[in-house]
C-alpha cells in the first residue's frame, strides 16, 4: 500500500524563515516531487544536494549546516534553496516530506530520531548509527510511524555492484570460495570513528548484498599510527557457514588509492575495480579442477583451467542519482528500500563485532542474532540509463 504524504497547509508565518541569497526567489514547493531537507553540507552533503536537486522525483527545499561558509557555497550552487544553521527548521517545516542526514556518525541517532519523530521519511548516511542499539531504535521508530528509513550505502546502487549481484545470483560463478576487498588511500582521517567504521562499512554492505548472507563471526586486527586518533588501518576477516571466507583491508595511510574486490568461485572469478573508468567489472573463466585417482585419494591432481576474460556492460549512471530516485519511489509507493534499516543494522552489528575482536588482538567474535538476508533483495532498483 502506498504511503500517503502527510503535507499540511501552512501559512507563510508558520513556515521556517530560511535565509536566501539577495535577489533570489524562494523555490516554491510543487505537488509531485518528494520535498527534501538536507542536514549537513560538508564532505558528502554537496553530492547529496546536487543529486536530489537534479532528480525529477525530488526537490530540495532547504539545507542546514552549522558553517556559514558552507551554506554560502550551497546558495551559490543552488540558487533559491533555503539555508539555515538550525536543523530544527528542517524538522518543523510542513513543506518537507523527507530528511537526508550527512553529518558525523555520533550525531546520526539524535538527528535521525528527531527527523522520524517529526514525521519525516529518513535517508541516513552510512553507517546507520553509532551502535546497534541506536540503530534498532531508529528502525522501531520508523516502523511505528510507517515511515521509510533508508541508509546511504551508495555502492549498492552502482551499475557494477548490480551486475555482480546478478552474476552471483544466476550461478555464473558457481560455488563461492572467497570474497577479498582492498579499500585504501591517503586520508581522509575521521575523528569520531576508526577506519573500519569509515571505509569497511562500504565493503561490508556490498558483500552482504552480493552474497545474500551475513557473516557468523569476524576476526579483526588494526593499528593506530597517529597520536590521539583511532585505528587508521585494519584487516577484517569474515567467516560464513561452510567454506566461504571474506577478507577486507582498509587503510588511511596508503600511498595510492585502491578500490578493488576479488570474488572467486569454482566456475568463474570476478575482479571489480571501482577506479576503472569503464570496465569496472571483469569476469575470468579461470579456476582449478580436481582429478582424483581411483586408488589413492591423497594423490589427487590439480588441473588449472584458463579461459576467456570478458567485461560486461554496466550502467555508469551516478549511484546517488539512482539512489535518490529509489528513495522517492519507496516513499511514494510504500516500498522497503534496497538499503533499508535492517541492512544498515546488520552492517553495524558486524562492525561492533570487528571492533571487539580488534580490541582482543584478532580473537574471533561471534555475531549475535544472525539475520538471514533475502538473496533477491527487497525491491528492484530502477536501471537508470
Amino acid at each position: 500500500m502506498a504511503i500517503r504524504l502527510q503535507r499540511q497547509a501552512a501559512s507563510s508565518t508558520e513556515r521556517p524563515r530560511y535565509r536566501r541569497a539577495i535577489g533570489e526567489p524562494a523555490v516554491e514547493p510543487v505537488a509531485d516531487p518528494i520535498r527534501v531537507g538536507v542536514i549537513g553540507y560538508g564532505y558528502w552533503g554537496p553530492n547529496l544536494v546536487r543529486n536530489f536537486a537534479e532528480s525529477p522525483a525530488t526537490q530540495v527545499i532547504a539545507v542546514s549546516d552549522m558553517s556559514e561558509q558552507r551554506l554560502a557555497q550551497a546558495q551559490r550552487r543552488h540558487p533559491g534553496i533555503g539555508v539555515t544553521t538550525d536543523c530544527e527548521d528542517i524538522f518543523n517545516d510542513p513543506d518537507i516530506d523527507a530528511v537526508v542526514i550527512a553529518t558525523p556518525v555520533s550525531t546520526h541517532y539524535p538527528l535521525g530520531m528527531a527527523a522520524l519523530q517529526a514525521g519525516k521519511h529518513l535517508l541516513m548516511s552510512k553507517p546507520l548509527a553509532d551502535s546497534s542499539a541506536h540503530g534498532q531504535r531508529l528502525i522501531d521508530e520508523a516502523t511505528s510511524r510507517h515511515l521509510v528509513l533508508m541508509v546511504d550505502h551508495t555502492f549498492l546502487y552502482t551499475g557494477a555492484v548490480r551486475k555482480i549481484k546478478q552474476l552471483v545470483d544466476d550461478g555464473s560463478l558457481g560455488s563461492l570460495y572467497y570474497y577479498d576487498s582492498v579499500r585504501v588511500n591517503l586520508g581522509l582521517f575521521q575523528h569520531d570513528v576508526n577506519v573500519l567504521w569509515d571505509l569497511a562499512v562500504h565493503d561490508l554492505a556490498i558483500m552482504e548484498h552480493v552474497l545474500g548472507e551475513q557473516p557468523c563471526a569476524v576476526a579483526a586486527t588494526g593499528a593506530t599510527h597517529v597520536p590521539g586518533q583511532l585505528a587508521n588501518m585494519a584487516y577484517l576477516t569474515c567467516f560464513f557457514r561452510g567454506s566461504l571466507i571474506a577478507h577486507h583491508h582498509v587503510n588511511w595511510l596508503a600511498p595510492v588509492k585502491v578500490r578493488r574486490t576479488l570474488i572467486g568461485g569454482d566456475r568463474q572469478m570476478i575482479v571489480y575495480d571501482d577506479l576503472e573508468p569503464s570496465e569496472k567489472v571483469k569476469v575470468y573463466d579461470k579456476g582449478v579442477t580436481l582429478r582424483s585417482g581411483s586408488e589413492r585419494v591423497y594423490e589427487s591432481m590439480v588441473g588449472y583451467r584458463t579461459g576467456d576474460m570478458w567485461a560486461p556492460q554496466v550502467s555508469l549512471t551516478e549511484a546517488l542519482r539512482v539512489e535518490a530516485q529509489h528513495f522517492a519511489e519507496c516513499i511514494r509507493n510504500g516500498l522497503s528500500p534496497l538499503s533499508d534499516g535492517e541492512s544498515g543494522l546488520r552492517v553495524v552489528r558486524t562492525l561492533e563485532a570487528a571492533v571487539e575482536s580488534m580490541d582482543q588482538r584478532g580473537k574471533p567474535v561471534e555475531i549475535p542474532d544472525l539475520l538471514e538476508v533475502d538473496a533477491t533483495g527487497p525491491v528492484a532498483v530502477a536501471q537508470t540509463a
